[in-house]
């Protein structure tokens, strides 16, 4: 049986405020081309199918092409529920959806009930188990004084051990949505540690009887054991995953032995790109073509903040979706007291006003010892003398 592991597709995900769906399509369109041209029986998708518990019209609209595309394209789907998902709006109809060959594991009480699917070489029992919170699952479970994922996780895959057990010369593939110790985050995943500790120690996966594991949760893919691996999202959700190449696993199983896993690296839909300079560089400078059409942070070095940079940026980077400005002189340590010495306070006032927003202009200046004349002249509340305007200042009358 061949198998493709691909996980975190978060259907509905915004990346800084720009919807995705339509790059979505596009990737899980090529998921379902892969799955014609190598021959997939089955694919497993570990959690996170969508971004958000309520998902919106079109997501779901999106999710339901990608698994028509892959269910036409000749593979079977077992999916289960992530942190992101809601169990029971995933789950519902999940009798009536494997029926069609949409196989959905999102409730404890399905986990240790393998989805039985056969090849040449006879029967392959699918374990999906769903994101366990620890807080909401551990009394079903059994494991009331459980206060971590290491431990209704534990109890779970001592229920499914068990069935292993009872099925000698079965072939056994887990799903789980885990944050498993030796994993690296990725930057856009959201933590699941509410209600206990997040991490789960490998061992749990590595001692079960499990010909193949396919882990959810974290976007990039990583191997930690032989059959042990997260496949990652099919597309990059924060900038820190600029540098990841997505892909899926390609998994064979044969009539015994260890799992046979290769990878296949996904199109990239759009690139991401973070570029630095000042914005008539950014806007000028031939060597930023590549990023043209990419999704792009930009951080401005300009001397003064420019006015109205997003607009002008995205008319070379239309995608430009994030800008920040940092001035090159902003991490140099200021000393206020040996800065101000000796000065007096319409100089302050310039210097201050050229840090923040440029070299002011003669006649803001003037406006500028205006104010600060009045400012010194005003009585204080109860009365008293006028104080004098400060020396070398120059005063201005109206």
């Amino acid at each position: 049986m061949r198998i493709l592991h691909t996980s975190d597709w978060h259907i509905g995900r915004t990346f800084h405020g720009v919807d995705l769906l339509a790059d979505q399509e596009r990737v899980l369109e090529a998921i379902a081309g892969l799955v014609a041209a190598e021959g997939v029986d089955t694919v497993v998708l570990p959690g996170d199918v969508y971004d958000r518990s309520i998902p919106s019209a079109d997501a779901i609209a999106v999710c339901n092409r990608g698994f028509e595309a892959i269910r036409a394209a000749g593979a079977r789907i077992v999916a289960t529920s992530g942190n992101h998902d809601s169990p029971t709006r995933l789950g519902a109809g999940a009798s009536f959806a494997a029926a069609g060959g949409l196989y959905l594991r999102t409730t404890v009480a399905d986990s240790h009930r393998p989805i039985l699917l056969s090849d040449s070489y006879g029967e392959v029992a699918f374990y999906g188990i769903p994101y366990l919170e620890p807080e909401i699952c551990r009394a079903e479970l059994g494991v009331p004084q459980a206060r971590s994922h290491a431990e209704v996780l534990a109890a779970v895959l001592t229920r499914i051990r068990a069935d292993i057990a009872e099925r000698p010369g079965v072939r056994a593939v887990l799903l789980a949505h885990a944050f498993v110790v030796g994993g690296m985050a990725g930057g856009s995943e959201r933590s699941i540690s509410v209600g206990g500790v997040e991490t789960v120690p490998l061992q749990l996966f590595t001692e079960l009887a499990a010909d193949y594991v396919a882990l959810g949760h974290l976007h990039s893919p990583q191997t930690l054991a032989d059959s042990v691996r997260y496949s990652g999202s099919p597309l990059p959700y924060s900038f820190g995953e600029s540098s990841h190449r997505k892909k899926v696993w390609l998994v064979d199983l044969d009539a015994g032995g260890p799992a046979r896993v290769r990878e296949h690296e996904l199109p990239q839909v759009r690139g991401l790109s973070k570029l630095t300079g000042t914005l008539e560089e950014l806007l000028a400078d031939s060597a930023w073509e590549p990023a043209e059409q990419h999704y792009v942070s930009v951080t401005l070095t300009d001397y003064a903040r420019p006015v109205d940079a997003m607009r002008k940026l995205r008319e070379r980077f239309p995608h430009a979706v994030h800008v920040e400005w940092e001035r090159p002189q902003a991490s140099t340590a200021l000393k206020y007291r040996e800065r101000v010495r000796g000065r007096d306070d319409t100089d302050i006032a310039r210097t201050f006003l050229g840090d923040v927003r440029g070299e002011p202009s003669e006649t803001e200046m003037q406006w500028l010892a205006r104010a600060m004349a009045a400012a010194v002249r005003e009585p204080e509340s109860g009365g008293g003398a006028i104080t004098e305007p400060a020396a070398a200042g120059t005063e201005l009358t109206a």
